[in-house]
């Protein structure tokens, strides 16, 4: 992989349904257009610090799997583990979760104009878009990379023909809305953290080059200057897209709009209006889709290394797909969509990925000093990774003082549950332990025609 195709790999990773569901949440916690628009350049900046801390970690430990080896190094196996089992219980699925109601919402919007959506409509819309595209990825490989390819370019002809709609806007002077912009802005240490979480949460991201670091062709050149040209491209392209909305829609009236992007089309571009949910639609199911194409594969890697139950490293024997692990995923996804809304799982999402990515920049500060023998191709200034643990734990406390939530204290037990299964299973081996897990496993090797993987006749 070269420059270009890891700028791409950047661009192409971040951009997905954020941007269409973000804006909101963003400027209801800063309440002004100019903190709005600075929220969003400050995300794409610590996006790109964070990016940077992560290429010195994936260079100087060369292994796959994202935080989990890092941890693993600095902080040894427990924080490791808690990371594993956050990931597929808490981040992977919320994540899931949220990509599939943005979709739900936006379809529905096409269908509700004049008036909100009812939620269990929108929530039985997007359990449907979570069956189908577990079951699209369990029956087959080919067909899942497919629809991938098919919806990738979607999102992108989206954010084009916003850029340049709005462009001509403010050519044409439309920039009322510009004016006293920073008039009634909201600036309480939970307020600014909320529209952190819901603006990184369109960056989410910004670390996946890392997990290919041994396919890059030059990779201590390529690597930073990737992240250093890709992240800020997404940043212009999300800063030129609200300000797109804000040449056609006051403050207010973004607030007030169900669909953010649908009310820009009908403004903008009637009578060819329907291109927007459509194609909006199309980015948000593939952005589900490469969740649910990949994560299924960590969760099989998990239940292989011993880490979740062994039937979920099975694979099909008919269709050599990960099922097990992809219909485990798809249950949890839906659990999540049953009692929440997109901007709690939004919190509740941002507040455990936070918490990791700052014992992540924290490890890389502490094994500046006890892993002084490791080779660092690429080191960054120590500033930064101060700077963005700094900025974690800002972004992990400040909602729970400020504005504390149910969701917070799930996130937390759910973690913290964790360590149950550790001890149990993976650190003693308890022999009871085992034996509960191993019916269960073979009931459903029997049930499903999944066989362990060193098994497979392929």
């Amino acid at each position: 992989v070269g420059l270009l195709s890891g700028i791409c790999i950047i661009v192409g990773t971040i951009i997905g349904s954020g941007i269409f569901i973000s804006p909101k949440p963003v400027l209801a916690n800063t309440e002004a257009v100019g903190p709005c628009l600075i929220i969003w350049a400050a995300c794409g900046i610590l996006a790109t610090l964070g990016a940077l801390c992560f290429a010195e970690l994936g260079t100087m430990i060369t292994k796959s799997g994202g935080e989990y080896p890092y941890l693993m190094e600095a902080f040894g196996p427990i924080p490791a583990y808690l990371f594993s089992w956050t990931s597929l219980i808490v981040m992977k699925p919320s994540s899931f979760a949220i990509i599939c109601l943005s979709f739900s919402e936006y379809v529905c919007a096409a269908f509700y104009a004049s008036c909100k959506p009812p939620h269990v409509v929108v929530k039985c819309l997007a359990a449907a878009a979570i069956l189908v595209l577990t079951t699209v990825n369990a029956l087959s490989v080919r067909l899942g990379s497919y629809v991938q390819n098919v919806f990738t370019a979607a999102k992108l002809v989206i954010v084009v023909i916003i850029i340049i709609s709005g462009i001509v806007l403010l050519a044409q002077g439309n920039t009322k809305n510009f004016e006293h912009s920073f008039e009634g802005g909201q600036v309480s240490m939970g307020a600014i953290s909320l529209a952190f979480y819901n603006g990184l949460w369109a960056y989410d991201g910004w670390n996946q080059l890392n997990y290919i670091t041994e396919e890059l062709r030059n990779p201590y050149r390529n690597l930073p200057l990737a992240i250093i040209i890709g992240i800020p491209l997404v940043t212009v392209c999300y800063i030129l897209m609200n300000v797109s909305y804000f040449t056609v829609m006051t403050p207010t009236e973004l607030l007030q709009s169900q669909a953010v992007a649908v009310t820009f089309g009908d403004r903008v571009l009637y009578p060819a209006s329907w291109v927007v949910p459509l194609f909006v639609a199309f980015s948000t199911i593939g952005a589900a889709n490469g969740t649910c194409f990949t994560t299924g594969r960590l969760i099989y890697v998990a239940g292989r290394e011993g880490h979740m139950l062994k039937v979920l490293s099975y694979i099909s024997v008919k269709r050599l797909t990960p099922a097990p692990a992809l219909i485990f995923y798809g249950i949890i996804a839906t659990i999540y969509i049953i009692p929440g809304d997109i901007n709690s799982l939004v919190n509740y999402f941002s507040f455990a990925a936070w918490l990791f990515y700052g014992m992540t920049f924290l490890g890389l500060l502490v094994m500046r000093f006890t892993r002084k023998d490791l080779e660092r191709p690429i080191m960054v200034p120590i500033v930064i990774p101060i700077l963005v643990t700094v900025t974690s734990v800002f972004l992990v406390l400040a909602p729970i003082i400020s504005e504390p939530a149910w969701e917070y204290l799930y996130c937390v037990l759910f973690i913290l549950s964790g360590l149950i299964f550790y001890f149990l299973f993976v650190y003693y081996k308890f022999g009871w332990a085992q034996k509960i897990s191993k019916p269960v496993t073979m009931h459903l090797q029997m049930l499903m025609e999944v066989v362990p993987p060193e098994k497979d006749p392929e």
